[in-house]
């Protein structure tokens, strides 16, 4: 090991957010085996543990959004979102919205979510040859929606009332002859401009076809506005920039970009609405092997970033873990998390080192991996010829044993 490594110095912390179950003791082992040995690790810290959540109000959430608009980089833990199972089993004051979609809300911007290739592990969709990143709107839909139950015989109605108090109702659905349930979502210009802009720079950046898909035949006002926001954008802004980097910007309809998506060989950005991003990044991820193997980060137009993992919580191999077991987690995505945000920390401060050292660690897991070392999700599907299945502790060694070959 070494002995005589001069811990990093940060000149600007990051704001960490702690989170629930197995990712939050994941968290911590990361911290203590892999980043302060070498890192000065400087961070603003919030506890977002479902109980804290509830203790402070959920508070505790927004209190770390700003700090990350104050700071401009934060890491994210998984946390876990309450349903009705989960106000019984913490005894919570009421069901506390998505923490990510209260953060995501107050920071705008995008969510990019890219898949971590590794040796040995192929893609089920054959065809696959290069990463594709989902390009997730982080803010409205329903992840901003309200919604209520509805009682027979009664009619719902939405009401919209401009600047001067003047009002226009539309009717949404007469409840006669059965109970039911409403809901009503929105989204803003500014914000889908935002979001706009985020996919387009993010393509440009990185030198890759950017789709954009709705389903605008359906949702004729709502997601035809996305539609034609995205056309103006790009048409004023970046049609020219584009054509000099060599790639295309589509629009295509949903169901026909999964179709198209299945049927291509990857290397583009496929950006989507909230709810769409939601869904297919966690397809993509198991695609491409595992769901603790994409990396998650959402980008905000105002100059904020926040790295988290595409995962949950865990709460199986949590439960395994209060009863004594070693467990065979995979750590990569949090990992990733960290160095995403350590690499970020580094370039918005001038830290070279700091970059240096996130891509190095970033290396050291790849490699681990690559040499056959791995957790048990990534043993049933790696192609490797041999094989050793380690405990998550196991894993992290390994991954420090590798790193410091490299420092």
């Amino acid at each position: 090991m070494v002995t005589d490594f001069k811990r990093i110095k940060m000149k600007n912390p990051l704001v960490e957010m702690d989170g629930d179950e197995m990712t939050r003791v994941i968290w911590e082992k990361i911290k203590d085996i892999l980043l302060t040995p070498y890192i000065d690790l400087k961070t603003d810290y919030y506890d977002l543990s479902i109980e804290n959540r509830d203790k402070t109000e959920d508070l505790v959430t927004i209190d770390a959004a700003n700090a990350t608009k104050k700071y401009g980089v934060a890491v994210k833990c998984a946390t876990i979102t309450a349903n009705a199972q989960r106000v019984e089993e913490f005894k919570l004051k009421k069901m506390w919205k998505s923490p990510n979609a209260t953060i995501r809300a107050i920071l705008d911007g995008t969510v990019f979510r890219a898949p971590i290739l590794v040796d040995g592990i192929s893609p089920l969709v054959k065809g696959w040859k290069k990463p594709i990143v989902i390009a997730r709107h982080a803010y409205g839909d329903v992840y901003g929606g309200v919604e209520t139950y509805v009682e027979k015989g009664s009619k719902a109605v939405l009401q919209i009332t401009d600047k001067n108090g003047n009002s226009k109702y539309i009717d949404v659905h007469d409840f006669e002859d059965s109970n039911g349930i409403v809901q009503s979502i929105h989204n803003t210009d500014s914000s889908i401009e935002s979001f706009a802009i985020s996919c387009f720079e993010y393509a440009l950046d990185n030198k890759l076809d950017l789709w954009f898909s709705s389903k605008d035949t359906i949702s004729k006002t709502y997601d035809h506005r996305f539609k034609d926001i995205f056309n103006d954008i790009y048409e004023k802004r970046y049609k020219d920039k584009f054509e000099e980097a060599g790639i295309e910007y589509f629009y295509t309809l949903i169901d026909d970009a999964i179709a198209r998506v299945m049927k291509s060989e990857g290397g583009f950005v496929w950006a989507c609405k909230n709810y769409d991003g939601d869904v297919f990044s966690d397809m993509l991820a198991t695609a491409f092997g595992s769901l603790a193997m994409m990396t998650s980060v959402l980008v905000s137009p105002h100059g904020y970033y926040e790295y988290e993992a595409a995962h949950g919580t865990v709460t199986r191999h949590y439960h395994r873990y209060l009863q004594g077991e070693k467990t065979s987690t995979n750590p990569i995505a949090t990992i990733f998390a960290w160095t995403g945000a350590l690499y970020k920390r580094g370039e918005l401060d001038g830290l070279e080192e700091l970059k240096a050292f996130a891509s190095k660690l970033e290396e050291a897991v790849l490699s681990t991996v690559g040499q056959g070392y791995m957790t048990g999700d990534l043993v049933s599907i790696s192609e490797l010829p041999e094989k050793t299945r380690l405990d998550l502790e196991e894993f992290l060694y390994k991954v420090k044993e590798n790193l410091e070959e490299m420092l």
